[in-house]
């Protein structure tokens, strides 16, 4: 199996370079708050007294929703709008 070097751009990965919490703010961003981006992925930490703080730790403790938060971003393609220098 073949390994990257550690410093090397991943440019076939779209996540790569941001943090949950980033992905999380520029969705929150993008659908105007919790409520709209509650309707987009129904979870509960998006719509039941929802904070940056609340939603990330679960979604760092559930695999399946972070995965769909992560699908999201990548299909609106928000990674494209805030691209990184490098």
């Amino acid at each position: 199996m073949a390994t990257q070097a550690p410093n090397q751009p991943q440019h076939n990965n779209p996540l790569h370079g941001f943090t949950l919490q980033q992905i999380l703010e520029l969705l929150l961003e993008q659908h105007g708050g919790f409520a709209p981006l509650a309707k987009q992925i129904p979870l509960k930490c998006f719509s039941n007294n929802p904070s940056i703080k609340s939603s990330l730790t679960f979604l760092r403790k559930t695999p399946w929703a972070r995965t769909q938060v992560e699908e999201l971003f990548i299909k609106l393609k928000l990674y494209q709008k805030t691209q990184k220098s490098e």
